[in-house]
Formats: C-alpha cells, structure tokens, sequence
C-alpha cells in the first residue's frame, strides 16, 4: 500500500498506472529483460523520487504502478522511464536491439491513468461538499467526467 509523501510545503500521494509497449508491439519480455527491466526501475526509483509499486510484463507490454511528487508530472515520468530502462536493456541483452531492428525499445505512445487511493470521483466529491456547514458551502462548479 502507498504511504504519504511528506514535503516541506506539501503531503501528497500521486499514484500512476502506465502501460508502455514494446517498439512494433514485438515480445520482447524474457526472463533476462524482465530482470533488467526491474533492477533498472529499483535505480531509478533511488535516484529520483519515483516508487514502482508494482511492475508487470506481458510479453510485449508493460504496466507500471508508480508513486511519485507533485513536482514530476506523469507526462514527464513516462518517458524518463522508457528512456533510461530503454538504454539500459540494449546494453544488458544486445540481443534485443537485434529483435527491434536496431530502432527504439519502446513504442512512441504511453497509456496513462491516475489511480484514486481513497475512492472514486463521487466519494471525494462527498467529501468536498461535506466540509464546512451546509449554509457555508456553495457549488462554484460541477463538471460530470464522460468516459465513452
């Protein structure tokens, strides 16, 4: 489970779900990659201010549930981590490079989502209308989030 990130000016805790595929969508995740894959993102969770709660192959995908800062916006993480975890398996398994014809470990594009730790949309929304006395609370806007 996630905890609170304490700052000097701030408590955050920002949770993501990515999913990255593989360059041509290729199954490209042994074993040996998954390996690298995992101990390059153990770095990188040490270096920056970024926690991989959970790492997922599937063969030529993967699924990142990562725990970060509000300085480090999720558009900025993903590509850090495709970018250094890319780098890192072409030097470990030189055999990969070969199965992407040279080219990028990833492809261009990234799925990614904000995972709620307290509830749904709603639940938060209760929340923030329950603060304060009935009389002192005003609804200064409401937008419905329409998914399809």
């Amino acid at each position: 489970m996630s905890t609170y990130i304490h700052k000097s000016h701030n408590v955050s805790v920002l949770l993501y779900h990515a999913v990255c595929p593989a360059k041509y969508r290729r199954v490209v995740f042994d074993s040996r990659v998954d390996e690298v894959l995992k101990e390059v993102c153990l770095e990188i969770a040490a270096r920056y201010e970024i926690d991989f709660l959970e790492i997922g192959t599937d063969r030529d995908h993967v699924h990142f549930l990562m725990h970060s800062v509000p300085v480090l916006s999720p558009t900025r993480i993903t590509p850090m981590v495709k970018s250094i975890t890319s780098r890192e398996i072409f030097r470990c398994e030189p055999s990969v490079k070969k199965q992407l014809w040279g080219g990028s470990f990833w492809s261009s594009g990234f799925f990614i989502n904000t995972v709620g730790r307290h509830g749904s949309e709603e639940a938060i929304r209760l929340y923030v209308q329950e603060q304060g006395t009935d009389e002192d609370y005003k609804t200064l806007h409401v937008q419905q989030m329409e998914l399809f």
